[in-house]
């Protein structure tokens, strides 16, 4: 069967846990300045639990599913019940599931996030099953597609990443790909390697700072080294400020769609699976791209969880202004 994309990465079961009594406290102890913290001991009420799926191979995914693209995903969950709900839900956003894999060595990946309101959140992580996904189990001679994306790949799962690449690139399939931190830390040479082979290059700017070894803050740098490491598009999502892309010779920005937001989880994932969808159906148009990676996101983000959200092929969606300028002039890409 010929797929529009197939996408790698984690499949996971979410489970969201909301109470009051969850409490925000600042403090110099913790990577971000704040913790959420429980009373040690004592037993808390849970004002809202709910359960989902996640993990970015299925939900951008789902997201591609829903522009209306062939999409399967390849991917690996546990021999259990929340293994056959993650398969259950992808197969009601007609993801095709041949090329998920069981385990027993593992269960499947599981996330509890833990939240007081919409921002104020922490998300505990197990990575489970997903990250015993190895060579041998993926359908090599099955894999007949237009694009493949890479989600993030966690743990030896990373190892993955250049023969998947090489894959693609021998069969005339377009990569696009979203690299997590096991990956961002792969061997200079190796990541070197893939990079160049990469069609469209999806980062966020904690993702571009780590990648380019430029300080955050330093926007102008991290285009300038993205553009010499990447012979493809670059793009930069920012959080609240926007989106940046690249082609090496135009710079593209543009801000978000503010709306009402009910939970910001799988911002990144939404806006991944829209760029890309739009960067194919508006025939390699980055601003269009941009439109509709920044629609489909806000879109998420006003449902609880990844999938809820998502644009469909057919819905209405306001299109964001996107301001193209030369690189001559912004001297924030220097591709040669």
């Amino acid at each position: 069967m010929k797929f529009d994309i197939i996408t790698f990465g984690s499949a996971t079961r979410d489970i969201f846990l909301r109470s009051d009594d969850f409490l925000v406290v600042g403090q110099k102890k913790f990577v971000t300045g704040k913790g959420l913290c429980l009373s040690l001991g004592s037993k808390i009420d849970i004002d809202e639990i709910h359960f989902l799926t996640g993990g970015g191979g299925t939900n951008t995914a789902a997201g591609f599913s829903n522009q209306g693209f062939k999409t399967a995903f390849c991917g690996m969950v546990g021999e259990e019940a929340a293994g056959e709900e993650i398969i259950k839900e992808l197969k009601s956003f007609k993801v095709n599931t041949d090329f998920i894999l069981k385990t027993r060595k593992k269960p499947t990946n599981y996330s509890v996030i833990l939240s007081s309101g919409i921002r104020e959140r922490t998300i505990l992580t197990y990575r489970g099953a997903s990250g015993e996904l190895t060579d041998k189990d993926i359908p090599w001679l099955k894999l007949d597609s237009k694009w493949i994306y890479l989600a993030p790949l966690s743990g030896e799962m990373s190892n993955l990443s250049e023969k998947i690449v090489n894959f693609a690139k021998r069969k005339g399939i377009k990569v696009a790909m979203n690299p997590g931190s096991s990956q961002l830390s792969l061997p200079k040479e190796t990541l070197g390697r893939i990079l160049r082979k990469v069609d469209v290059l999806l980062l966020n700017q904690e993702e571009a700072a780590i990648l380019t070894k430029i300080p955050y803050e330093n926007e102008i740098g991290i285009f300038k080294k993205l553009d010499e490491m990447v012979h493809g598009i670059c793009v930069m999502t920012k959080g609240p400020k926007g989106a940046v892309a690249s082609d090496g010779e135009s710079l593209y920005s543009a801000d978000i769609l503010k709306v009402k937001a009910f939970d910001w989880t799988g911002a990144g994932d939404s806006f991944a699976s829209g760029f890309l969808s739009g960067f194919i159906r508006f025939k390699g148009s980055i601003e269009g791209a941009m439109q509709l990676g920044i629609a489909n996101s806000a879109s998420c983000l006003t449902e609880l969880g990844a999938k809820k959200g998502l644009l469909k092929k057919n819905d209405k969606w306001k299109r964001v202004k996107v301001l193209k300028e030369s690189c001559l002039l912004t001297g924030k890409c220097k591709r040669k």
